[in-house]
């Protein structure tokens, strides 16, 4: 018999589907077969792929309108972030909502989190989280803390502020952020040294969906625009990147430039929502309903 040749074409095909109220907003898991998704009316769903069912999906908890506005309306769960089966949402309303997956009640609320809506949250330790709202501020919490106020504030300079539309922090260096602006602009933050990033690009002309670290090689980013643009960013030398203050890879652009900006498809002028990778192989959605692969991704 044949074997499979290794370079073996190989495409993603639907296996189920599963009615879910509302727009997803988020979907990550926390282990190998559970994982939560928001939605836009304000709920969060832990579920299951069970494999001896043919991969079906099933419910294990709802948290059924944990967004809502003062008036009782349901406010968008605008993201959610997620460490080992500890789970933080936030929303429209701007409000913080601790989870554990062991659990149906919440096992903590930030009523008054935000005056405004939030966009971001990101797990950085199982005891810190880092949020961010439509004014353009970062807020890093303690929860060890049980007063309901952040730890730091973090903002852009006045004639730079735009809101952060997705923050993602390095794997091995928890405390260097970078974060994509409703403007387009990449900016990168050491959360241990200073309020005000460290460095701001000028990146893609419409808002940033999503920013990612590549997991096993961080020193490679990636980035995605609803201006359909998908970005990896390198640096140009391939040597090893430093992030501090001084020799930060993402410092400067132009003719001395230290980043290298790679566009890894031709742009396709809707929005490109949402993308993930695996070693050398990236897998990203768009508005046109589709879902695209591409792979032997030089990291």
């Amino acid at each position: 018999m044949e074997s499979k040749s290794e370079d073996a074409e190989i495409y993603p095909a639907p296996v189920n589907f599963y009615p879910f109220v509302g727009d997803v907003t988020e979907i990550q898991f926390i282990s190998k077969y559970c994982f939560v998704a928001s939605s836009s009316v304000g709920s969060v769903k832990l579920l299951q792929i069970d494999e001896n069912s043919g991969n079906l999906f099933k419910e294990l908890t709802t948290w059924d309108n944990i967004h809502y506005f003062s008036t009782g309306e349901n406010a968008s769960c605008t993201a959610l972030s997620t460490f080992n089966q500890d789970i933080a949402t936030v929303g429209e309303d701007g409000r913080i909502n601790l989870l554990t997956a062991q659990q149906k009640d919440p096992v903590r609320v930030i009523e008054n989190a935000d005056s405004c809506s939030l966009l971001c949250i990101d797990f950085l330790r199982h005891n810190e989280i880092l949020t961010s709202n439509t004014r353009g501020h970062m807020k890093l919490w303690d929860l060890r803390n049980d007063q309901d106020t952040p730890a730091t504030t973090f903002m852009l300079p006045d004639q730079l502020k735009t809101e952060a539309t997705d923050i993602a922090h390095h794997p091995t260096q928890r405390h260097i952020v970078a974060a994509g602006g409703g403007d387009g602009s990449l900016s990168v933050w050491d959360l241990r040294q200073s309020t005000h990033p460290i460095s701001q690009l000028l990146a893609h002309s419409q808002a940033v969906s999503e920013v990612m670290f590549h997991p096993d090689r961080p020193n490679n980013l990636f980035t995605c625009s609803i201006n359909g643009e998908l970005w990896h960013w390198n640096n140009v030398h391939g040597s090893k990147l430093n992030f501090d203050n001084d020799s930060h890879w993402l410092a400067t652009r132009g003719i001395d430039a230290k980043v290298n900006i790679t566009e890894l498809c031709a742009p396709l002028h809707k929005p490109i929502n949402s993308f993930d990778i695996d070693r050398s192989t990236l897998l990203f959605g768009c508005d046109n309903e589709a879902m695209y692969t591409i792979k032997n991704i030089i990291v």
